[in-house]
């Protein structure tokens, strides 16, 4: 009877563990792109949901770094209904907004609850209005001073953007919530604008197109600072997400055909194949150190940061001032950022399939990996 007894304890918890899934996940965006759809359909999906609409502000976005999934007390949401009419820091930085528009979406898609609805639509409403003239986007709107006026690229706030509208404006089934065909053409218009920017901002190197840096000026279009250790470069991470999405686009232009070509050629030509991180671990998880160690034929990497003119990696602590090498910043600045990427390595491996495609001529090498 004992055993029993414990057989049916542990078929309890662990069903128990497998409602509850979701509220293991530690990261706000981890729940909405790892749940089932049918969970969106859940009393819990519908309690988050509920802080979800709490933090929208009334112009359509949601501030950064929040997670939605933690219960608020009966103070935290009055605070929230008093500053929603505020437009503070509403803003599309590390995810937010688009983020929550596409929870919003899932949830409309299992619950036809029309706040779902009004909520995504408000978003994209944010989306569009939050546009510059000449296409780009800034950091935060409305407009924060400082770097965060820049067209923004860093960590792929632009280009989650231009994801979302890409999909509205295609009228795909991504989104469960369709807006009205006057929202769809502006969607359309404003994609078109976003993509013609990211073409005018394409660094050119001694007359040759190569990639991007994370921010652009919004009136020059040329490289610009963000953070003390964020300075003017070519970036090998945000600058894949953007051909990503430029070779995402069915019957491209000559224009960005050609920004496509030249920013493989760039990945190509700046890839490091003789360093690999390592990365030094305490108990706990947490790095307390990074290493960069020598090897042959190593998988790809690239710099965060590259010199305009060179194309060479630097490195910079919060004094600004740069360095060759990660060992030469200090331990806070070298283990809390990023400062090597794999993400080009998708493109690489894309690039072949979409230069036959689109009838331009891929390398003899990338072709018998087709074949």
């Amino acid at each position: 009877m004992i055993e029993l007894k414990k057989i049916a304890l542990l078929f309890i918890v662990g069903f128990s563990f497998a409602v509850n899934a979701q509220n293991n996940y530690k990261n706000w965006p981890d729940i909405i792109r790892k749940s089932e759809a049918s969970w969106f359909g859940t009393e819990e999906a519908k309690k988050i949901a509920e802080n979800v609409l709490l933090y929208q502000r009334d112009i359509g976005g949601w501030p950064k770094n929040i997670q939605m999934q933690n219960e608020l007390t009966a103070a935290q949401k009055k605070e929230l209904l008093e500053i929603k009419k505020t437009t503070k820091e509403t803003t599309t930085d590390n995810g937010a907004t688009t983020q929550e528009m596409l929870f919003m979406s899932r949830m409309y898609a299992q619950v036809k609850d029309e706040r779902y609805k009004e909520s995504f639509l408000k978003g994209l409403n944010y989306l569009l209005e939050a546009q510059y003239a000449n296409g780009g986007w800034p950091q935060f709107y409305p407009l924060k001073k400082g770097y965060y006026t820049h067209i923004t690229y860093n960590d792929d706030s632009m280009v989650r953007i231009l994801n979302v509208l890409k999909e509205v404006s295609e009228q795909t089934d991504f989104y469960s919530i369709k807006p009205s065909k006057e929202i769809v053409e502006k969607s359309k218009t404003a994609f078109n604008k976003g993509i013609d920017c990211i073409i005018k901002t394409q660094y050119k190197q001694n007359g040759v197109l190569t990639a991007w840096c994370a921010q652009h000026d919004e009136v020059t279009f040329e490289p610009a600072k963000a953070r003390a250790y964020e300075l003017p470069s070519l970036s090998g991470k945000e600058s894949a997400k953007i051909v990503l999405l430029l070779m995402s686009i069915e019957k491209p232009s000559p224009e960005i055909v050609t920004a496509v070509k030249s920013a493989y050629a760039w990945f190509e030509k700046t890839k490091i194949t003789n360093l690999e991180e390592k990365r030094i671990l305490n108990d706990a998880g947490k790095i307390i150190d990074k290493k960069m160690i020598p090897v042959q034929n190593g998988d790809p990497i690239w710099a965060r940061f590259m010199e305009l003119d060179n194309n060479e990696p630097f490195f910079c602590d919060r004094d600004g001032i740069k360095k060759k090498t990660l060992d030469e910043i200090g331990l806070e600045r070298k283990n809390g950022y990023a400062w090597y990427t794999d993400e080009p390595k998708e493109v690489l491996k894309k690039y072949a399939s979409w230069a036959v495609k689109n009838g331009t001529k891929a390398p003899e090498a990338e072709k018998k990996k087709l074949n």
